[in-house]
């Protein structure tokens, strides 16, 4: 019997016996990350715009660089970002590079496992190659026969790998860097929501009528211990089942009122970041930024200290 199968099926059975509120009671809903802690306030310092451009641990070590290294390293930064290579920072390239540093810790996760799955290393992994590493199991085997509950794990991998040919937009049962990503971190992606919502009505709806009636949602956070008396948190959820969750006021959700309530519509803060260092530093009003404007307004970008990006720049940047 694989190890990595006794621990999944462990960790799901323990799931379903414990009384007590549920991890997935936080973890269900999926917030956008705020870029920084400090205030925006342009005024004062640029704190804010260096912690959202760089990261929030990459900012730590500003003060580490002259200002020379600085706006030598923030330019090779900047040919990071422009990655159709024309010469310009659209909007659109620099929201992306602040959601990259935002999520830094996810690609860096998928990293550290990437050798783990790309078992032929040609740096894509296939679906065989993660079922094989996953379940044990490769091409022509026949699958769980060793296993008791095989119901169980059939459900898994099946799971599995419908959210991997989600994730896989070619559709060649391959998936690069991103895709894989996209595979492992759903909630991350604009394209994977649908999945996500779909695994969430899976997990809570209990009868299969495809939407979430307020037992179903407690029932997902706590179950009773006995004839114990329910606590005034669930009590507190149930009312906000019924005032908020269920907006049509139906008495359930249905898949877009879970979508708002998994991945509620948050301030863009890498929208509206974005956007705030193009109009700050766009100097001939174009609505994009050359390398030399960047440069010119470095101070909002890297300050008068610098990241490490000595760092920075050895990392893998295939994964953006």
């Amino acid at each position: 019997m694989r190890t990595l199968c006794v621990f999944l099926l462990v960790a799901i059975c323990s799931s379903w016996v414990f009384c007590k509120p549920t991890v997935e009671k936080k973890d269900r809903v999926h917030h956008s990350k705020d870029l920084s802690d400090h205030h925006h306030d342009d005024s004062q310092d640029f704190q804010y715009d260096h912690e959202a451009f760089l990261g929030k641990e990459e900012s730590k070590t500003f003060d580490q660089l002259t200002p020379e290294e600085s706006k030598e390293r923030l330019g090779k930064i900047v040919d990071k970002i422009d990655k159709d290579k024309d010469g310009f920072i659209t909007q659109v390239e620099l929201k992306e590079w602040i959601t990259h540093t935002q999520n830094r810790y996810i690609y860096e996760n998928v990293n550290k496992h990437w050798a783990d799955y790309d078992e032929n290393k040609d740096d894509k992994i296939a679906w065989e190659e993660y079922k094989k590493t996953t379940y044990g199991y490769g091409a022509g085997e026949e699958e769980f026969y060793d296993v008791q509950d095989k119901d169980t794990y059939r459900k898994m991998m099946k799971r599995d790998e419908r959210r991997f040919k989600h994730a896989d937009k070619d559709g060649d049962l391959i998936a690069t860097r991103e895709e894989f990503t996209a595979f492992l971190h759903p909630e991350e992606f604009d394209y994977m929501k649908d999945i996500v919502v779909t695994e969430t009505v899976e997990d809570i709806d209990k009868n299969g009528d495809g939407v979430v009636d307020v037992d179903e949602y407690i029932g997902d956070m706590y179950s009773p211990d006995g004839d114990e008396p329910e606590p005034d948190w669930v009590k507190t959820e149930r009312k906000q089942f019924l005032e908020f969750r269920d907006l049509n006021k139906d008495g359930k959700m249905d898949r877009t009122e879970i979508s708002h309530w998994i991945l509620p519509h948050d301030y863009d803060h890498a929208d509206i970041e974005s956007k705030h260092l193009i109009y700050e530093s766009d100097k001939d009003k174009d609505d994009k930024l050359t390398k030399k404007e960047i440069l010119e307004n470095w101070n909002m970008f890297v300050g008068s200290q610098a990241t490490n990006y000595g760092e920075d720049l050895t990392r893998r940047h295939d994964e953006f």
